[in-house]
């Protein structure tokens, strides 16, 4: 059975705020996906980039695929293939795992490239 994926439909940014930075309120707004990494040198939060105030050093633009689960945690190999049909398109990535399962963001720019790529590679994407 081939790896089914969901596009999600918004855009969104990742964003870097100081490691002894609190979370913003923003962080906190409903979405598809918000995610918050923090390590000794930053603050990275994953969101809609409609939610991220000018001011923030963020990255914007990225289109998000969701690997449908959940996932077992002795699954082998998912991220991995993602990544190498991409990265045999040239085409570079950000993943991000939940308990569930796995997204891949890359730049909207790429989307349709992306797409493509994963598509040959045997994946069964789902698009709005």
């Amino acid at each position: 059975m081939p790896l089914e994926l969901r596009l999600l439909q918004q855009q969104f940014a990742v964003c870097r705020l100081g490691p002894a930075e609190d979370v913003p309120g923003w962080a906190s707004a409903p979405g598809a996906l918000t995610v918050l990494a923090r390590t000794e040198g930053e603050l990275s939060i994953v969101c809609d980039e409609r939610v991220v105030p000018d001011g923030v050093r963020a990255e914007r633009g990225f289109r998000t695929l969701m690997v449908c689960g959940p996932l077992p945690f002795d699954a082998v190999g998912i991220l991995a293939g993602i990544a190498g049909a991409l990265s045999a398109a040239a085409i570079p990535l950000l993943a991000i795992s939940t308990f569930d399962t796995d997204y891949v963001l890359v730049r909207a720019e790429r989307l349709d490239a992306a797409i493509t790529a994963l598509r040959a590679a045997g994946c069964d994407v789902k698009a709005p």
